[in-house]
């Protein structure tokens, strides 16, 4: 007897996110939780002691939750996934710190953890493809290397958005995330734009567009984020020049 679509959707059970996923979706947290508590600190009004107190133990509990997600794949012990797991207690312990501290400290504690949060993301994947986990993603092959490299600035929350008379640019640390890139993963549904909710990029300024991952971005990132750079190929117009004859005479002379 075949099952109606009804019946069939009755089965349809989204998969839960992998460790991986579940890294990249902290990094983000991480990003908001930062952008929040620079606006704060930024307002006209100081903030309340105790403003940014419910996120960051929100935070913590959802750094433990990823830790205890990692120790339920009942792995095998090694190097990486021991500081993997350290790396990501430190993180539970300062943002759990945070909670009790004023606004400004708060955010020193908490302004490297989406960084740590790729960076443990990208050794799990590695251990992940290693050890051939079945957890382990097949690759997204429609992503070329300028995608990867965007997908993960953006996990880091190192990509914003503006625009200025009528122009739109993006501002970004190296490697630099250009808006053609940007518009292309947005037209994939990887990437989107959180209006006005990052600094701004000088004091007085309007505030920025954060630029996030989708979750369909989350997944394609770490199905490739511990996957190698792609060897760089020769730029056109950038062909070496040929030696002139008395330096190819120095040269075959050695």
């Amino acid at each position: 007897m075949t099952p109606s679509p009804t019946d069939a959707q009755l089965f349809e059970v989204t998969p839960p996110p992998t460790p991986v996923e579940r890294l990249l979706h902290l990094a983000d947290q991480y990003t908001q939780h930062n952008d929040a508590l620079d606006l704060l600190l930024r307002a006209t009004d100081p903030p309340a002691p105790d403003a940014h107190a419910a996120s960051a133990q929100h935070l913590a509990a959802d750094t433990q939750s990823a830790i205890k997600a990692i120790q339920g794949e009942r792995l095998y012990e090694s190097t990486e996934l021991t500081e993997t797991v350290m790396r990501l207690k430190q993180l539970t312990f300062l943002a759990s710190a945070s909670a009790d501290l004023n606004t400004g400290i708060a955010r020193e504690l908490t302004a490297l953890a989406p960084e740590a949060a790729v960076s443990c993301a990208m050794t799990l994947a590695a251990e992940a493809r290693r050890r051939r986990w079945a957890t382990a993603p097949a690759p997204d092959d429609q992503l070329n290397t300028l995608h990867r490299t965007a997908l993960a600035e953006i996990a880091c929350g190192h990509v914003v958005s503006s625009s200025s008379l009528g122009r739109e640019f993006t501002r970004s640390r190296e490697p630099k995330v250009l808006m053609s890139t940007l518009r292309s993963l947005e037209t994939k549904g990887l990437a989107e734009r959180t209006a006005r909710s990052a600094p701004a990029a000088y004091i007085g300024g309007p505030p920025l567009d954060r630029v996030r991952l989708t979750s369909a971005g989350i997944t394609a990132l770490a199905s490739v984020i511990d996957a190698p750079p792609a060897r760089p190929s020769t730029a056109p117009g950038t062909t070496p020049r040929p030696l002139p004859a008395a330096a190819q005479a120095a040269t075959r002379s050695r």
